[in-house]
């Protein structure tokens, strides 16, 4: 199959068919700056809300949530968000846009993207043009947005997540290289047990280099599979340089769904999918895990709803998760 080497869209198209087939197109994924690179926030600076000040004028989106509007027009799609007060965007596929009109679109909308969504097959066969990708549209991270084998509910070897985190390591490290950084975002099925008690994700947290290799924690996901992020945080301080915002109604039947022995990822992602909400209007006790954003090392955070387009609209929703963060983060 041809890839687009700067997109990765190939890749994310085939896969998405795939999963549609299995019902659960919207639960799949997850899924730049032109200026000097974010700092997680400073300690000794807060809000009457008790998380970190100046949050609020730092929220961006993960453009997955609204993909049905990208790939019917880019340029458009970028407007409105900008419009809605967004500052930072993290991209899921380029649209048949090169890199250079990338760049030249969130230029003239006063974005940044400090990070994009690239399978890790695309990074591996061709880091070269990765990064020469990432540094054209001014990227910070370049982030392997699932891991498709085990996300598809295929069974891997005992030696996968061992293997999986030592090529972490060789890519983040010839990344690391050329300035960019390397990140990996969660779904729920990192959390599930293996024959050793452990589990995926503490494999790749142990065994990957925290200097070349960092996590871009999806807040809801974790928190569904049983994880609190808050001690994930204290676990692991400063490894979770970027969070996905996301919110649900009903978490503790997400839970308990994501944590389920019975049916595939694919089918449990599509359970809980149906439940995903905009932020703020949902369960998720955001104010506790904002204010360990500096336990974190967190430096971006991603509004994102992978059910926005099956809701009224995808930009609606979206811009009520911003409004309510600019409330929450006050």
């Amino acid at each position: 199959m041809a890839i687009d080497r700067f997109t990765g869209r190939q890749d994310r198209r085939t896969f998405l068919k795939a999963v549609a087939a299995s019902g659960a197109a919207f639960a799949a994924f997850g899924c730049a700056t032109g200026g000097a690179a974010a700092s997680a926030p400073g300690a000794a600076s807060r809000t009457a809300s008790g998380v970190p000040a100046g949050l609020g004028n730092r929220i961006g989106v993960q453009l997955y949530s609204v993909r049905d509007r990208m790939e019917k027009d880019f340029t458009g799609t970028l407007e409105s968000v900008a419009k809605i007060g967004f500052k930072e965007v993290e991209f899921a596929g380029y649209f048949n846009q090169t890199p250079e009109q990338v760049r030249s679109t969130i230029d003239r909308l006063g974005l940044r993207a400090p990070s994009s969504h690239i399978p890790l097959a695309d990074i591996s066969k061709d880091i070269p043009g990765q990064v020469k990708a990432a540094k054209t549209i001014g990227l910070e991270y370049i982030t392997v947005p699932a891991l498709f084998e085990p996300l598809m509910g295929g069974k891997v070897a005992p030696d996968y997540w061992s293997k999986t985190a030592a090529e972490f390591n060789r890519v983040g490290k010839a990344l690391k290289a050329e300035g960019i950084g390397f990140a990996y975002h969660n779904h729920s099925f990192e959390f599930d047990k293996l024959p050793d008690g452990k589990t995926g994700y503490e494999v790749l947290l142990s065994e990957t280099d925290p200097a070349s290799v960092n996590f871009e924690l999806d807040l809801l996901w974790a928190t569904v599979a049983g994880q609190d992020p808050v001690a994930m945080f204290q676990k692991n301080p400063g490894r979770f340089v970027m969070w996905h915002v996301k919110d649900v109604k009903g978490v503790d039947a997400a839970r308990a769904v994501a944590t389920s022995s019975e049916g595939s990822t694919i089918q449990k992602l599509q359970k809980i999918g149906g439940s995903l909400a905009a932020v703020g209007t949902g369960d998720i006790d955001f104010k506790r895990i904002f204010a360990a954003a500096n336990v974190s090392g967190m430096k971006h955070f991603f509004v994102e709803n992978d059910a926005a387009p099956q809701t009224a609209s995808s930009l609606g929703d979206i811009e009520t998760s911003y409004r309510n963060l600019r409330t929450l983060l006050a």
